[in-house]
């Protein structure tokens, strides 16, 4: 596997644009996406009972079953608790990006991202759905423009392309993703798109997301908060030629090692990115009785505020995270637990076996110091694991949050 450039666009048979409309002050706001060919599409969607408009529609897309070749996003504005007029505008841009791309409005999924509660301003999203479609280029450059237009609160692009062979078939997966704060999936990550040219059977594709984004998107968290516009969805064009990737293919696991490379790197991207962080926090449950108990662990360790907030303090209170561990809801001997730090830096043993390692508080400082922090914890309790992804919780988060409509 290789990575290389182009995102999105890498592999055949698809383009991308992302333009100014004025949704946003200033910058790009919205992207298109579109594939060349009719592409079997798997996608999956936030499952909170508040969703946004362009997540019904899009799910109704899917619902349909048929194909799906292009891919409309908004940025700006969340379309979300918006009422009748919502669910209109969300048919409204399909049915323009189908317009300006020649394709029909039920091949067309739509997202949006922004401010919940706020009238979409249709007139300039449809103007600029327009531009974008008449801009559509393959090529790095319009990636990077796409991957521009879906940002919100995000500091950096957050894209990546790789490529492998399949029976000597080059083959390649691009993806781009969006997500700052309000992360704490449950299915996905705030926004999510991925193409390949590979050819697979929808059921295939479908379950290989789902599979794949449980130990991806589903294992990140920023503040615990789910968004009501979740979503994540895989274009897959076929236009690379060679053989149908079912999941009794010989080179099936080629690919889906390549594809969880792709989703776990925008994952942590989203993780490290998180709104106001200082450290990029990677937790690893091992020994655990239950995959379902480990991951639980995970994500109660990653969403602790105490946890969080003595990272951002570099104090090594690791009490806070067997605490946290507690009320997790999963099964494990606390007489048996050892916890880690890692950095750097150097390792920090703080509990071993149930029992309190002493350790100097200078030495936990300097460990603590570099953004990327580690924490390992053992539970001796049987043979799975998990691994999750987030960050501190800093006054910077807070500033963010506390004017992010105004």
């Amino acid at each position: 596997m290789k990575v290389i450039e182009g995102g999105v666009t890498a592999p055949v048979g698809f383009r991308a644009a992302g333009v100014a409309a004025g949704i946003k002050p200033s910058g790009r706001d919205v992207a298109v996406v579109l594939s060349d060919a009719d592409a079997t599409a798997a996608a999956v969607f936030t499952q909170s009972l508040v969703k946004a408009a362009p997540v019904v529609y899009s799910q109704g897309v899917m619902n349909n079953g048929g194909p799906v070749r292009a891919i409309v996003i908004n940025s700006g504005n969340a379309n979300a608790c918006t009422g009748a007029a919502g669910e209109r505008h969300a048919a409204q841009m399909a049915e323009a990006a189908a317009k300006g791309c020649g394709v029909l409005a039920s091949e067309v999924l739509v997202a949006s991202t922004g401010v919940i509660g706020v009238p979409l301003p249709i007139e300039r999203v449809l103007d600029g759905i327009a531009a974008a479609c008449h801009a559509l280029e393959p090529g790095v450059q319009s990636a990077g423009h796409a991957v521009e237009a879906i940002m919100t609160t995000d500091t950096v692009p957050k894209q990546i392309a790789v490529q492998v062979e399949v029976d000597g078939t080059p083959v390649t997966i691009g993806g781009m993703a969006k997500g700052s704060g309000m992360i704490h999936p449950n299915m996905a990550t705030m926004l999510g798109v991925v193409t390949t040219d590979a050819r697979l059977p929808r059921g295939t594709l479908q379950t290989l997301l789902r599979e794949t984004v449980d130990v991806t998107f589903n294992m990140i968290s920023v503040d615990g908060d789910t968004s009501t516009n979740d979503t994540v969805a895989v274009l897959a064009n076929g236009m690379a030629g060679g053989p149908e990737l079912t999941a009794q293919h010989p080179g099936f696991e080629t690919f889906r090692a390549a594809f969880r490379y792709v989703l776990e790197f925008l994952a942590k991207e989203i993780a490290r990115d998180g709104e106001g962080a200082t450290k990029f926090i990677e937790v690893s449950v091992r020994q655990a009785r239950t995959a379902a108990d480990a991951r639980a662990l995970v994500k109660t360790v990653l969403t602790s505020s105490l946890v969080k907030t003595a990272f951002f303090g570099e104090d090594a209170n690791w009490g806070r995270i067997l605490a946290a561990m507690g009320r997790a809801g999963a099964a494990f001997d606390v007489a048996r637990v050892s916890i880690a730090f890692a950095s750097a830096a150097g390792l920090l043993e703080l509990m071993r076996d149930g029992e309190p390692v002493p350790f100097d508080e200078e030495e936990a400082k300097r460990v603590l110091r570099p953004r990327d922090i580690q924490v390992s914890i053992t539970l001796q309790d049987g043979t799975a694991e998990a691994t999750g992804w987030g960050c501190d919780l800093s006054y910077e988060y807070v500033r963010i949050n506390g004017d992010y409509r105004t």
